[in-house]
């Protein structure tokens, strides 16, 4: 029984990480595609996508990227109802979701420290 309750979890887990990187996506396709952006629409956007999102039962995320992606979900939903400028919120989730997977690329790719030593050895 105790395995069958873990591989629910791990489902559910698994859909709201899915909900999240979706909510995601779609925003910022939407920031980076609609030719006149308009607070209206945005908030249209958002408040559209957020139906989907609620769907799905909030899990506790732990790792470290997906906190990051969860914090600027809650931050795009927050800043629907800001009275900023549409240009300001574009700029300020754009930057937010390149910091995101500026950390991922991060992880992904490890620099060699001393390229030029491996090759000492060489001579």
């Amino acid at each position: 029984m105790a395995a069958s309750n873990k591989a629910i979890e791990n489902s559910n887990r698994l859909r709201y990480i899915r909900a999240l990187e979706r909510f995601h996506k779609s925003t910022i396709s939407y920031l980076l595609n609609t030719p006149e952006l308009k607070m209206q629409g945005f908030v249209k956007k958002i408040n559209n996508a957020l139906k989907v999102l609620r769907r799905i039962e909030e899990v506790a995320v732990y790792k470290g990227e997906l906190q990051d992606l969860q914090t600027l979900v809650k931050k795009i939903i927050f800043l629907k109802e800001s009275d900023k400028e549409i240009e300001d919120i574009k700029d300020e989730i754009l930057y937010s979701s390149n910091q995101l997977d500026k950390s991922k690329n991060a992880r992904r790719y490890k620099k060699d420290k001393h390229t030029n030593s491996k090759y000492d050895d060489w001579d």
